[in-house]
């Protein structure tokens, strides 16, 4: 389970992170490591820093976009702090931890960080299907990049540890669509959304935005995703009829 982990870096602009991060990952038994238009190379402080877990920062993965980085992810979890101006679905970490853990076993999971100063803009927040937010002190709630990647990927150790300690038989995970599936069916549905004069397509409004967290939240599984894209499909059809 815990090789289908993959810590997804964005934009990270100082390489000792990448190393501290590789760090916190491999004394946790995670070794997925991706970069996201890094700002920074794997260099000389991010190998000093990563210590004995050089290897992962050696060999992470680098991309240009989160979508690349998640594309065949069930899910994708990422860090980030309570908003008030973007609702979305929250998880404490060690929902994370459980969830990550169960469906660890069945498909790829990402657990998303962003930019040190500013972390994940609200465009990629709306790429996951949950938050996760770390219950610092209120008073004094500055962590790190590489002291967030330890305690969220501390959950999901752990969590994986319990379930093997407990002998779970192997259950049956509901087989989610991968993010790319996803992103096609949103695509899908604006599209019939606009050619039906449901949404106009010079003001499109924040109808998809609040359809994309009903979706996120109600976590369809494939099978459902493929029956929402037949019906679209259908509704297609059928407005050509009419014309």
């Amino acid at each position: 389970m815990l090789d289908k982990v993959k810590v997804v870096l964005v934009g990270t602009s100082h390489s000792g992170n990448i190393g501290s991060a590789a760090r916190a990952m491999k004394v946790m038994g995670l070794s997925n490591l991706v970069l996201v238009d890094p700002q920074c190379e794997v260099d000389g402080q991010a190998l000093a820093l990563a210590a004995g877990a050089s290897d992962i920062a050696e060999n992470a993965v680098v991309v240009s976009t989160l979508d690349e980085a998640v594309s065949d992810c069930g899910l994708v979890v990422g860090s980030s702090a309570r908003s008030r101006t973007l609702e979305w679905p929250m998880l404490e970490p060690r929902e994370c931890g459980e969830m990550f853990a169960s469906e660890g076993l069945k498909h790829p999971v990402a657990i998303v960080f962003g930019r040190e100063r500013t972390g994940l803009t609200n465009e990629e927040l709306q790429k996951c299907h949950y938050h996760v937010c770390i219950p610092a002190n209120p008073e004094y709630s500055s962590l790190n990049l590489a002291m967030a990647v330890q305690t969220l990927s501390y959950e999901i150790r752990v969590a994986h540890l319990n379930r093997e300690q407990a002998q779970y038989s192997a259950e049956q995970v509901a087989e989610y669509p991968r993010h790319k599936e996803l992103e096609m069916f949103y695509d899908h549905l604006e599209k019939v959304m606009i050619d039906t004069q449901f949404i106009s397509k010079e003001q499109p409004g924040q109808v998809l935005n609040k359809l994309r967290r009903l979706f996120s939240r109600a976590r369809p599984e494939a099978q459902e995703i493929n029956i929402l894209r037949g019906v679209l499909t259908a509704i297609e059809k059928q407005n050509k009829g009419v014309k």
